[in-house]
């Protein structure tokens, strides 16, 4: 059998996939203040929310555990998603690792490009709630 994972790459991982799960929120609800170094007011967040909570954490704990088999393995894997709004964790994903910001470097890895994630997120001229053509290695083919 193999052994347990080390606490350190635990916490790592779970670090990562808090900050992901954040990111996640942030999409959905925040418009402004993305790092919550002001107190949170009402002009903080989304007048109109789109996008779903409920499977994100999910495919932000797989993203994270398929990375880490994808370094241990050395695979060349692909990951696929099903329909649905979970765009929220796959753009955070992306943004978290880099390539996001690589194709879209408007979205910078900062302050200023973190508020541009949140606020383009389901928002007129901005990207859908679901994954599209939008997102680092993403294949839309419709909802």
């Amino acid at each position: 059998m193999k052994e347990p994972l080390s606490p350190e790459l635990l916490e790592k991982m779970h670090a990562y996939w808090r900050a992901a799960n954040y990111l996640s929120v942030g999409q959905i609800y925040l418009y402004d203040n993305p790092l919550l170094q002001k107190p949170l007011t009402i002009e903080h967040v989304k007048p109109r929310l789109l996008g779903h909570w409920g499977t994100t954490p999910g495919l932000n704990f797989i993203y994270a555990h398929l990375n880490r088999v994808i370094k241990e393995q050395d695979l060349n894997m692909i990951f696929i998603t099903g329909p649905g709004h979970g765009g929220p964790g796959v753009v955070a994903n992306t943004y978290l690792e880099g390539t996001y910001s690589e194709i879209y470097p408007n979205i910078s890895q900062d302050t200023a490009g973190l508020k541009r994630l949140f606020t383009q997120f389901s928002f007129p001229g901005g990207i859908p709630s679901h994954a599209a053509p939008e997102t680092p290695g993403s294949i839309h083919g419709g909802g």
